[in-house]
């Protein structure tokens, strides 16, 4: 079965601050890559598959540019090393615990002390999608004209809403705005949230920081995509939108289109029927980190 991605990434310091400290990265685990660079690439998913991930460093904390950085040099480093000897939820729920440990232990570095990242990551392989969250970096599947946050943000604004104290609509003024609940490199242990989803002909997947989130609105994004002739110009157009509205975080995206021998969406399928939940995140409200 031949699978095949066309994936762009574009990564922005955005209009107001000094340095950029997120990263991402678009491997396939065979060779060849994106690496951070903005750009197009073109993968046909082999036995190993393909990567794709962004990290948001810490910004309340030192050296969050390196901690994002470790995180998506290491992801694909342990993701090749154990391809093939695990299943795939575990091979990535794996490499991302290593990742983690990478980071942990170059924060004992002096002048590093409590650098964190997020990450969101999508491992493709075959027909399916295995996707693992820490944080609140968030991913979304396109398809037939429908768009859906397939990642659940791990953030106190999110257990709020979880627990009924504060409603959807209500959440851009909950307080503690910015503070996630676990972070990649942090000393308490990372509980890695995963799904799977089965890929259908078409679909299209976005990787964002929030930069893009908290300046540009779930249908937005959709409609920036309709919008769009490539994944190129999409993602330039979504990074070129959250800087006209300020630009005041870095924003990150990853845009990819999914083809090959696949099946097409049938009329009554909807995404939540092809995804599945494998490890949800549940935390108590004393995890909350500043970022």
């Amino acid at each position: 079965m031949a699978v095949r991605l066309t994936v762009a990434g574009l990564s922005d310091t955005g209009r107001v601050r000094e340095k950029n400290e997120d990263s991402f990265v678009v491997a396939d685990l065979a060779g060849g890559s994106l690496g951070g660079q903005a750009g197009t690439a073109r993968f046909e998913i082999g036995e190993r598959g393909v990567l794709l991930a962004v990290s948001d460093g810490m910004g309340g904390h030192k050296a969050g540019e390196v901690a994002s950085a470790l995180v998506v040099q290491s992801l694909p480093r342990a993701l090749g090393e154990l391809a093939g000897k695990l299943p795939d939820d575990a091979l990535l729920e794996r490499a991302v615990l290593d990742a983690n440990r990478t980071v942990r232990e170059a924060a004992q570095v002096p002048g590093r002390k409590n650098m964190g990242a997020t990450l969101t990551a999508l491992y493709v392989h075959g027909p399916t999608v295995h996707i693992a969250e820490v944080g609140d970096s968030r991913a979304f599947v396109v398809r037939g004209g429908v768009i859906q946050q397939v990642t659940k943000d791990q953030s106190y604004v999110q257990l709020l809403i979880d627990i009924g104290a504060v409603r959807p609509e209500e959440a851009e003024k909950a307080p503690m705005q910015g503070v996630i609940l676990q972070s990649m490199g942090q000393d308490k242990p990372v509980r890695v949230a995963l799904g799977r989803l089965e890929l259908r002909r078409r679909d299209c997947f976005v990787l964002c920081s929030d930069g893009l989130t908290n300046k540009v609105s779930t249908e937005e994004i959709r409609d920036t995509l309709r919008a769009s002739r490539n994944t190129d110009e999409a993602c330039a157009r979504l990074v070129a939108l959250a800087n006209e509205r300020g630009g005041e975080d870095n924003i990150t995206v990853i845009v990819a289109g999914v083809s090959g021998d696949l099946p097409e969406q049938s009329g009554a399928e909807s995404i939540a029927d092809t995804w599945e939940v494998l490890k949800d995140f549940d935390a108590p409200v004393e995890m909350a980190a500043a970022r």
